[in-house]
């Protein structure tokens, strides 16, 4: 069966070749947020029912010593000198160390890179693996750049989450922290077969980084900054993911010739139990071919989706020369991409 896209036929295939991950520290039972949580009504919404666990970063734990501790099994892999000779070197971070600047050169000094392009991008959300692979398959098949290194690092969750009210929130326990990280190269070995994108510039004000005053967030005062929605957002922001995921999956696999429930593995970022059980429901998959590890990691934002497919990975259940489509939805649904890959990853 020909998975290509004929507009693309005349282009150089470009793969996922790799992925690889870190957690920090060890896991945070639910037992930390239960001694402080308080009773409100969103706590009974199933938008924040918590995970078992997560990992949460320490203090001065920063982005590029979580994508030096991601990126060291690639190393290992592929050797120091492929990494090191990185072409494309684009990142996602949730919350970045320094609001001025991304983590690009950081992450590119610390592995002794010298990449010719470096994008820090972070419109992506939960979406952002999709998004950077999409970047980076672009430019490489727009130029003569021959691998591209993406990396998605979901770091709030300790700094933000446990802050002492905060942590008192219903939504506190949900996220957890980590990174995933893909390599790509220009080559057939295990080849993106498409990818859709998408905006919903209408979504984009439905969640708001508020610190409980006028205060903005860089002012002096009180207040602990955090992610909000009110309770009727966060209705429409669940419709708006059961809808999007499963719709742009559909539209690769239209563009790619096969059913959504032939998809050998499908794997979202993971929000709440909820979600993944509509997602695979509306893909007509059964739930063993949708991987979860919500329950072992909380909600990792954009690097769910890597983290998901080195877990899987790592156990042996992912087979080369099967179809992984990857989905996802960002933020208040103003973002949601999809990824096929005929896989053939390095372990």
């Amino acid at each position: 069966m020909d998975f290509t896209d004929p507009t693309l036929q005349t282009r150089s295939p470009v793969s996922l070749v790799d992925v690889a991950s870190y957690l920090p520290g060890e896991p945070v039972g639910t037992e930390y947020f239960t001694q402080f949580s308080r009773s409100e009504r969103m706590a009974k919404n199933v938008m924040f029912r918590a995970p078992k666990g997560r990992h949460h970063v320490g203090r001065d734990e920063r982005v590029h010593d979580m994508a030096e501790q991601a990126i060291a099994p690639l190393i290992e892999r592929h050797g120091a000198q492929e990494l090191a000779n990185i072409d494309i070197l684009i990142t996602h971070t949730q919350l970045p160390d320094n609001p001025v600047l991304g983590a690009g050169g950081e992450v590119a000094r610390r592995m002794n890179m010298n990449p010719r392009y470096v994008f820090d991008v972070h419109n992506g959300g939960c979406a952002a693996f999709v998004h950077m692979m999409w970047l980076a398959r672009t430019i490489m098949q727009s130029s003569d750049a021959r691998t591209a290194l993406i990396v998605a690092t979901q770091n709030c969750a300790g700094p933000v989450f446990t802050q002492p009210e905060i942590r008192k929130l219903a939504q506190a326990p949900v996220p957890g922290d980590g990174c995933g990280v893909g390599l790509l190269v220009k080559n057939n070995t295990a080849p993106i077969l498409d990818i859709e994108c998408r905006t919903y510039p209408e979504f984009a004000g439905d969640m708001e980084f508020s610190t409980g005053s006028d205060r903005k967030y860089w002012e002096p005062g009180e207040g602990e900054g955090c992610v909000t929605f009110s309770e009727s957002k966060v209705a429409k922001v669940f419709a708006r993911g059961n809808r999007l995921v499963p719709e742009v999956a559909q539209v690769v696999c239209r563009r790619i010739g096969v059913k959504s429930s032939d998809i050998d593995t499908l794997v979202t970022n993971q929000p709440n139990r909820l979600f993944l059980r509509n997602w695979h429901d509306a893909l007509e998959l059964p739930a063993e071919r949708h991987p979860d590890t919500f329950d072992h990691c909380g909600n990792l934002f954009a690097a769910g989706i890597p983290v998901t497919l080195d877990t899987e990975n790592e156990a042996g259940r992912l087979r080369n020369g099967s179809i992984v489509l990857m989905s996802a939805f960002a933020h208040a649904g103003d973002f949601a991409g999809a990824a096929a890959v005929r896989w053939g990853a390095a372990r």
